[in-house]
C-alpha cells in the first residue's frame, strides 16, 4: 500500500518469526509488524500453553491464564483483555520514543453473532444478510471491548493514534465470508471480513491517517 505511492523507490523487506519491517532506505522510512493477536506473551509449560497477562516479552491458542502468581482454566474475556492492554501500555510508555516513532492501534473488528443487535431478531448471525446496517449508529450500541480499549488509550502518557474501525465495521453485517468462510456450508464464520470492502477502508483509513500524521 505504501510502496504504490513511490512504485520505484527501492525497499527492503526483512521477516524474523513473527516481525516484519519494510524499510524504504531512501526516505529513512520504516514500518514494523509484529502479529501477536493476544498483545502479551504465550508460553509453553509443563501444564500446557499459559497467557501471561503481566508479560510482554516474547511476543496459539492457550489452555491456561496467567496474572501475577494466579492462573486460571478460564476468566472473563474484557477483564483478561483489559489487564492484558494495560500490560501493553505501560510497555510502550516505558519503551517508545514517540518523537521518532508514530503508533497507531487498530480498534475492535466486530462479529454478527446476535441478530436482535441491529434490529433483525430472526437473523441466523450473519448467514444471508446482503445489505449493510442503515444509518450511522449501531442499534446494538457501543462494542464493550472497544469502551475498554479507550479507557486504557485515555490512561496512556504516550500518544496513541487509534483507527477506530469498530462502528464502521459493524454496520456491515453483510461483509463476512459467512457460510462460505471454510469452504462451503461447513460452518459460520462471523469473525473475518475475508470479501472486498471492509478491510479495504481499514487500510484507506490508515493510509489516509499516515498522510495526516506525516504533513504535522
Amino acid at each position: 500500500m505504501l510502496h504504490i505511492a513511490v512504485p520505484h523507490a527501492k525497499y527492503t523487506l526483512v521477516r524474523t518469526g513473527d516481525l516484519s519491517i519494510f524499510t524504504f532506505q531512501r526516505y529513512d522510512v520504516k514500518v514494523m509488524f509484529l502479529r501477536n493477536a493476544f498483545l502479551v506473551d504465550t508460553v509453553t509449560e509443563s501444564i500446557g500453553r499459559v497467557l501471561r497477562l503481566d508479560s510482554i516479552e516474547t511476543g496459539d491458542i492457550w489452555d491456561f491464564i496467567e496474572d501475577g502468581s494466579n492462573r486460571y482454566r478460564d476468566m472473563n474475556r474484557l477483564v483478561a483483555y483489559e489487564k492484558g492492554l494495560k500490560t501493553w501500555s505501560k510497555w510502550v510508555d516505558e519503551n517508545i520514543d514517540t518523537n521518532k516513532t508514530m503508533l497507531f492501534f487498530q480498534g475492535v473488528s466486530p462479529d454478527h453473532l446476535n441478530g436482535a443487535k441491529w434490529g433483525q431478531a430472526g437473523a441466523k448471525y450473519c448467514e444471508g444478510q446482503m445489505r449493510p446496517v442503515s444509518g450511522l449508529n449501531y442499534p446494538g450500541g457501543a462494542h464493550p471491548a472497544e469502551l475498554v480499549l479507550e479507557k486504557v488509550l485515555r490512561s496512556m502518557s504516550k500518544p496513541i493514534y487509534l483507527l477506530n474501525i469498530t462502528t464502521l465495521s459493524q454496520l456491515r453485517k453483510d461483509g463476512h465470508p459467512s457460510v462460505y468462510g471454510h469452504g462451503g456450508h461447513n460452518d459460520m464464520d462471523c469473525s473475518h471480513w475475508c470479501l472486498p470492502g471492509v478491510p479495504d477502508t481499514w487500510n484507506l483509513l490508515l493510509y489516509a491517517s499516515l498522510l495526516h500524521n506525516y504533513a504535522l
